[in-house]
């Protein structure tokens, strides 16, 4: 009886230039939701990437695809700001407010209204990334409060908080003329943040799952 030899199946790799197009249509969807908003026509987004429509489709089926690896995307390289920070051997605290600056770089406050927006936000990818930027974000801030440099009683929620309200433009204003405020209001923040403190804080830290309940 003869033998049967599995097929060996083989694994079609996207190729390059694909690659670069999809990355194109997501560095072009991230500005243009942080310009115009996250109902952005697709073929403006596609005209920008220097693409064809049929590429966008083929790359996301459809708009909640597309904001949600526009979404992943910028948690992950956020979360890649947080893994550089804790690989620095120097002030704690620094480091810490380096990768706060770098959050607020990543437009994570544009990004927000579409993270509490109506498409799926338990998705495991979604859930992936928000659970590996709280992790860090955990890590960089008890290495400073074992430095003796964090003010004890702050929370994760508390850092999310302030980069998401202190890079909000005011209502009015255009978000362009607005950013070179962020980074001085953020620095005056964090400097209310070093230990020892110069006073005590009404209420409780906040928690991720705080500002996740509706």
């Amino acid at each position: 009886m003869e033998t049967a030899v599995p097929v060996q199946h083989k694994v079609t790799r996207p190729r390059a230039d694909a690659l670069r197009n999809r990355e194109r249509i997501v560095t072009a969807a991230r500005e243009m939701f942080v310009e115009l908003g996250p109902e952005v026509p697709l073929d403006e987004i596609a005209r920008r990437a220097g693409v064809g429509n049929a590429t966008v489709y083929r790359n996301f089926p459809d708009r909640d695809a597309l904001v949600r690896e526009v979404v992943c995307s910028v948690m992950n390289r956020t979360s890649e700001a947080a893994e550089l920070a804790l690989a620095e051997t120097g002030d704690a605290f620094e480091a810490l407010s380096r990768f706060v600056h770098a959050c607020a770089d990543e437009r994570v406050t544009a990004l927000c209204p579409m993270i509490s927006s109506a498409f799926d936000r338990h998705h495991p990818d979604l859930e992936s990334a928000r659970e590996r930027i709280e992790g860090l974000t955990e890590r960089l801030m008890e290495r400073a409060r074992v430095a003796g440099q964090l003010r004890p009683d702050v929370g994760v929620g508390d850092i999310m908080i302030a980069v998401s309200q202190l890079s909000r433009p005011l209502a009015g204003t255009d978000s362009l003329c607005f950013d070179p405020f962020v980074h001085r209001h953020l620095q005056l923040f964090l400097d209310g943040l070093r230990a020892p403190a110069r006073s005590e804080l009404p209420g409780t830290s906040a928690t991720m799952e705080d500002l996740r309940r509706p």
